[in-house]
C-alpha cells in the first residue's frame, strides 16, 4: 500500500423522495380509503341481507318520485356490498385496478345512497360523506411514483 492512498468512502445511501405533507396525508388517506370500502362494502351487504330478509326493517320517510321494493333495495345492496369489498381489498393490496373501481364504485354508491334517503336518511348521508372521502383520497394519491405503492 502506498501512503497517498485514501480509504474508500462509503456509497452513498439514496434519499427517499421527500414528500409534501399533503401527499402523505393523501397516501394515509388512501390506505384508510381502501379500509372504509372494505367496512362500507360489508356493512352494504348486511344492509341488503336486512332488505331481503324482511321487507319491514325499512319504513319509507316521505313520498319520493323514485320508489323501489325493498326487497330490490336488499340485492342491489348485497351485489354493489360484495363489490365494493373486493375493491377495498384490492386498494389495501396496491392494486391500481381497486384505485380506479374504488373511485368508480364511490361515485355509483353516492348516487344509490342518494336514492336509499327515503329508508334510512342518516345512514345514507354518512356513507354519502364516506365516499365523497374515499373519490377524494383515490383521485389526489400522487405521494408515490409509478410502481410504488405501499
Amino acid at each position: 500500500m502506498s501512503q497517498n492512498s485514501t480509504p474508500p468512502r462509503p456509497a452513498a445511501s439514496p434519499r427517499p423522495p421527500k414528500q409534501s405533507s399533503s401527499g402523505a396525508w393523501a397516501s394515509g388517506g388512501t390506505l384508510f380509503a381502501g379500509v372504509l370500502m372494505l367496512v362500507t362494502g360489508i356493512m352494504d351487504v348486511f344492509q341488503g341481507i336486512a332488505g331481503i330478509a324482511e321487507d319491514d326493517v325499512y319504513t319509507r320517510v316521505g313520498d319520493y318520485v323514485f320508489k323501489f321494493n325493498l326487497t330490490t333495495w336488499g340485492w342491489i345492496h348485497l351485489i354493489v356490498g360484495i363489490v365494493v369489498a373486493i375493491a377495498g381489498y384490492g386498494i389495501l393490496k396496491g392494486a391500481e385496478w381497486g384505485r380506479v373501481a374504488g373511485i368508480s364504485l364511490a361515485s355509483l354508491n353516492v348516487l344509490l345512497q342518494f336514492l336509499f334517503l327515503p329508508y334510512q336518511p342518516w345512514w345514507a348521508l354518512f356513507s354519502m360523506a364516506i365516499s365523497i372521502f374515499v373519490i377524494w383520497a383515490l383521485a389526489t394519491d400522487d405521494a408515490y411514483g409509478p410502481g410504488e405503492r405501499y
